[in-house]
């Protein structure tokens, strides 16, 4: 006879493993953007100096982050009334979508201000996908997973996002080894985004199989209350709150250290392109490894020590960390400080997804893990870059430092001041 257990934990794993691969391309889509951002945006934006080049590219980035929001309410609702499968569904459509849009938007000189309206259009896209994605693919994993690994299991939700950043590195450090620089600066750079629509049609149809998670399927057959913006802020402001703010130091941190880090290694550390992708890729791959061991410490020890830990490293080595990186030529003193930001910030993005899952009921979970976190998301994740440049732009690079540090700060507060949510979580099924 087959083993319940062994056919249960089969099941699980096959979901999560489903769920997971299309969130690791949805990323790549979102990330591929920052990535190949200092080959496009002389296409796009053809007058200024490479940092006003930059800081329209990222200007276009951070609107993609204002759809977030917009995504992260309609979705959310939609996997909260509807079902986490097919609100993840949704999603790799709008990805794939937006994808696909900037692979064939002819340049600047071609069509003139079409050019930029139709990239920021795209990102429009992907903005609604990635708002909707982030609520519906935690709360899926989250729910997939077992009580006792459910740290571990939901960490593969930042796998994946990492590993859809890297693998977005991974295809701009081929094609920098086997195109001639003039040719990926010319055409080269649309094909990660052809790859990346062509992927998020084939997750279309993986997700289209995945199973309903347990919690929703009992929240349904109860019908207590149905998912909004009402009963999402009216009924639980505080959970609504906590969210925003743990998540506001958190998400700062990771754009830092991660999306704007390739631009600083170039722009001012001085690194070759090539030299700073190695760096991030390769830091990248150790951070990525580093999630479900995070996770797993989380079932042991509770989520609350590790988001502590990242909020009082955060404070202690974020300038401390940039101001070294300003002055160094030598690429592996370069890993090394980036690789000790991301350890840093691990403590929070590892556990991120189950913690925000935990804090809410199902009916309203979804929603309740994607409107807030996209909110807190677009302000201080979807602007990293730009006021990072902006900083730079005013000869005031340093302040940038600071407002990290004071961010991840005020984040602390919250993590000192939470119950530990892996003691009292409100996801109820085993």
């Amino acid at each position: 006879m087959t083993d319940p257990k062994a056919a249960d934990s089969r099941h699980r794993l096959k979901s999560i493993i489903g769920g997971a691969t299309g969130n690791l391309v949805e990323w790549y889509d979102w990330y591929v953007y920052a990535a190949f951002a200092l080959y496009f945006a002389p296409h796009f934006f053809p007058e200024g100096d490479r940092t006003a080049q930059l800081m329209n590219s990222a200007a276009v980035f951070a609107v993609g982050f204002l759809m977030r929001p917009v995504g992260a309410w309609i979705m959310g609702i939609y996997a909260d009334r509807h079902g986490r499968k097919a609100g993840l569904t949704l999603s790799v459509t709008l990805m794939c979508a937006g994808s696909l849009l900037i692979a064939v938007t002819p340049d600047y000189e071609a069509i003139g201000v079409f050019a930029p309206a139709l990239l920021v259009l795209a990102r429009m896209l992907q903005g609604l996908s990635v708002g909707g994605e982030y609520g519906a693919s935690a709360t899926y994993l989250s729910e997939m997973a077992g009580k006792q690994r459910r740290g571990f299991f939901s960490s593969f939700q930042y796998v994946t996002l990492i590993s859809g950043q890297l693998l977005a590195i991974c295809v701009l450090l081929v094609l920098q080894n086997v195109m001639p620089e003039a040719a990926l600066d010319e055409w080269g750079w649309r094909i990660p985004f052809a790859i990346g629509g062509v992927l998020a049609i084939v997750v279309f149809y993986i997700r289209r199989g995945l199973a309903e998670t347990e919690s929703f399927t009992n929240a349904k057959k109860e019908g207590i209350a149905v998912s909004g913006l009402g009963e999402l802020f009216l009924r639980h402001p505080r959970e609504a709150a906590v969210v925003m703010l743990l998540t506001a130091g958190g998400t700062l941190a990771f754009y830092a250290y991660s999306i704007y880090m390739q631009k600083f290694l170039v722009n001012t550390s001085g690194f070759s392109r090539e030299v700073a992708s190695q760096i991030n890729a390769g830091t990248l791959f150790v951070f990525m490894l580093l999630q479900p061991l995070a996770g797993a410490l989380s079932d042991r020890i509770g989520r609350k020590p590790l988001m502590v830990g990242f909020g009082i490293a955060g404070v202690l080595f974020t300038y401390p960390i940039f101001s070294a990186l300003e002055t160094t030529r030598d690429p592996l003193v370069a890993f090394a400080l980036v690789l000790g930001a991301l350890i840093i910030v691990t403590g929070y993005t590892s556990i991120n997804a189950v913690v925000k899952a935990e804090l809410f009921p199902a009916h309203v979970r979804a929603l309740g893990v994607a409107l807030p976190y996209a909110l807190a998301n677009t302000i201080f994740g979807g602007t990293a870059e730009y006021v990072a440049l902006w900083f730079k732009a005013e000869g005031m690079e340093q302040g940038f430092y600071w407002y990290v540090t004071v961010m991840i700060g005020l984040s602390l507060i919250v993590y000192l001041r939470m119950r530990d949510t892996r003691t009292h979580s409100r996801i109820l099924e085993d």
